[in-house]
């Protein structure tokens, strides 16, 4: 007999909640789990004593919360700080790369208008304010 005779198909058997593919149960099908062994009792029994008394026997540290509290404190000092000079480093960086790029502006004037073409407007100009 091979392994594929013993198998049965997928979807044509129970499955964990005895029910078939409908929903519905199955006839003969108890929900309830097996009784359990003396032994795995009597074990579970006993290691729950033993867990009991060693949390028992464990203090708190009396200092722990205060100990934690320096800490954090300590950690978010530093995290301000880094933050700060972080601001600062960025803020100086590009003031300085503003000016470089300010200064690397041609000392003569550029070609903006030269008088030499056609007005951008036809007509008479708006009278300048005296001044």
């Amino acid at each position: 007999m091979k392994h594929q005779d013993a198998t049965p198909s997928r979807g044509t058997g129970q499955d964990r909640t005895g029910q078939d593919r409908t929903g519905h149960e199955r006839p003969g099908h108890e929900r309830s789990e097996p009784p359990r062994p003396a032994d795995e009792e009597r074990t579970a029994r006993e290691l729950a004593d033993a867990l009991h008394a060693l949390a028992g026997g464990v203090l708190p540290d009396p200092d722990a919360y205060r100990t934690a509290r320096g800490e954090w404190l300590r950690r978010e000092r530093r995290r301000r700080l880094v933050l700060t000079v972080l601001v600062a480093v960025v803020f100086t960086l590009a003031t300085l790369i503003g000016l470089w790029v300010l200064n690397r502006t041609p000392a003569e004037p550029g070609v903006i208008y030269s008088g030499l073409g056609a007005a951008a407007a036809d007509g008479p100009s708006l009278p300048r304010p005296p001044g």
